[in-house]
């Protein structure tokens, strides 16, 4: 039985969040498939993990025999979450932009988790590992876009998801999400209803093509 691992980080609860309501999508195809599958769900805005500190950092490069009990704890609460990403076959997080990048709580996350040695470098725990990432924006950051300079989600995901943890990656970008809420966006609205049709679409498609590949593995 696969194990999906499900993280949303949006500030905004249910539908009111664009992320979350393509994530949702996505888990429910997933789970219509698979219904004897496994879930591990982490709302990282409601339930926040630490930051990483000082203690959890140094313990991840000194021999745990000579960890202090402040090191000790704070790897303990890391192996915890690592072990999770390990454990799951594909993984499904919802990142949203806020000021050109991702929620402080993602990053803490993936703080806790990129461990050299073992999730990271040659031979990641985690190497193959099926993501998709739910990066939804209030605007357009595609190439061509005035500003494409300013996507720091997806180049920031993609670099440490792949290229450290060497995981494969792939993105569903629901755009112009403030289209509705934003006067000077109202032309807009046509094309963000279509890139929350297609979000929706695709999100629906890849958990069912993934649960397939899971299930062939």
């Amino acid at each position: 039985m696969a194990t999906l691992l499900h993280l949303d980080s949006s500030v905004f609860p249910g539908s009111a969040s664009a992320s979350r309501t393509v994530t949702d999508t996505f888990r429910k195809a997933w789970e219509e498939q698979h219904p004897e599958g496994t879930v591990i769900y982490r709302d990282l805005a409601a339930n926040p993990v630490p930051h990483l500190d000082g203690a959890g950092a140094s313990a991840a490069f000194a021999d745990p025999a000579t960890h202090t009990p402040e090191q000790a704890a704070a790897y303990a609460e890391r192996i915890k979450l690592v072990e999770e990403l390990e454990q799951a076959d594909a993984v499904l997080i919802g990142a949203p932009m806020y000021n050109f990048t991702i929620p402080s709580t993602l990053k803490a996350w993936l703080d806790q988790v990129i461990i050299m040695g073992r999730t990271a470098g040659e031979t990641s725990t985690v190497k193959g590992t099926p993501v998709t990432v739910v990066a939804s924006r209030g605007g357009s950051y595609a190439p061509g876009t005035p500003r494409e300079g300013f996507e720091y989600v997806q180049n920031l995901i993609g670099a440490l998801l792949s290229d450290m943890l060497g995981m494969d990656v792939d993105f569903i970008v629901p755009e112009l999400t403030l289209a509705h809420s934003n006067p000077a966006m109202a032309e807009l609205i046509p094309l963000a209803e279509a890139s929350r049709e297609k979000a929706l679409n695709d999100a629906a498609s890849k958990a069912k093509t993934l649960v397939q590949r899971v299930a062939a593995a």
